[in-house]
């Protein structure tokens, strides 16, 4: 996801074809994830004296056994609510994380477009909400304005993915590109890469003599989601291993598809203070770690998304 400068940021775009998304169980729309603020553990792992890792975190951090996970679970696979817990592949991403660091990850539940707010207020110690790490979230500046808005954020980049158009089945509308959305209702969640990229397209319809784009935004994907089922918009915007989930359990499988190419592409990061650069590098080394070890990619296999894998653990890799 991106959010303006906070978030997800116009630029929640991924790249790579991210291998279709068979997980189990439907979606349910109205249900996949608790926007208040409740704290929710995901990735749960216990302190370890033996983690191979413990001793590169900050003292405080290691003296805990906890790193606070600020994130927006309602984004399946890449994080949702099942059973009071978050899971999808960021909670195991950081469960996998917690054993080399020999800590727990704790998640707690909250809307996207405030995520990086709460880490500089500490209220966080890192972020991971399939946040796409962009040049703008680094500096800390507000992609729809141009403007200094923050310290930024540094990222431990860990997938890579574009964003895809998911639309109603059997493509009503005759969705098959950005350009075909010109003067129609587009439905997404705000904050995110996802509405940049809508926000910069509705300027490329009137400057091609075309109607802008009629945006509408929510505060989660879920809301985005119900319009389009309902039909009072034309397509979402989301990640592509999102839209692909959607497509595939919404409905059993009746209520949308995906069309046309993935747009853009940049990588997820786990986002971390500016000032914090230890647990930042700490993050990196454990990364690296589960990639040389085999368990990151047990987990793209798991959640059939071995097509948006890294290779390494990259810090500020995003553009």
């Amino acid at each position: 996801m991106t959010a303006s400068s906070t978030r997800r940021t116009t630029a929640r775009t991924r790249t790579a074809a991210v291998g279709a998304i068979a997980v189990a169980g439907a979606l349910i729309l109205t249900g996949c994830g608790d926007q208040t603020d409740n704290g929710s553990d995901g990735g749960s792992t216990t302190a370890s004296a033996s983690a191979p890792l413990a001793d590169k975190l900050p003292a405080d951090i290691k003296k805990a056994g906890v790193i606070k996970v600020g994130s927006d679970i309602a984004y399946p696979p890449v994080e949702y609510m099942e059973n009071g817990k978050a899971v999808g592949i960021d909670p195991d991403i950081a469960d996998a994380l917690g054993k080399q660091l020999g800590v727990k990850f704790e998640f707690q539940n909250g809307k996207f477009d405030n995520l990086i707010v709460g880490l500089q207020a500490k209220r966080f110690q890192v972020l991971m909400s399939a946040m796409n790490d962009t040049k703008d979230r680094q500096n800390g500046i507000d992609s729809d304005t141009g403007k200094k808005v923050g310290n930024g954020v540094d990222f431990v980049d860990y997938f890579t993915a574009g964003t895809s158009i998911l639309v109603q089945k059997g493509n009503p509308k005759g969705i098959k590109s950005l350009d075909d959305l010109c003067g129609k209702v587009v439905a997404l969640q705000k904050g995110t890469t996802s509405e940049g990229i809508a926000k910069a397209q509705s300027k490329k319809c009137t400057k091609d003599g075309k109607k802008a784009i009629n945006l509408q935004t929510f505060d989660t994907d879920p809301e985005a989601l119900l319009r389009l089922k309902q039909g009072a918009s034309v397509a979402d915007l989301n990640d592509f291993p999102v839209a692909a989930y959607n497509a595939k359990t919404s409905g059993g499988g009746k209520d949308f598809e995906v069309v046309g190419e993935q747009i853009e592409a940049g990588p997820y990061g786990i986002a971390v203070g500016k000032e914090n650069t230890q647990l930042r590098d700490a993050l990196q080394s454990a990364m690296a770690a589960i990639i040389k070890s085999g368990e990151y990619q047990k987990i793209m296999e798991k959640w059939n998304v071995t097509q948006g894998a890294v290779t390494e653990a990259k810090t500020n890799g995003g553009s």
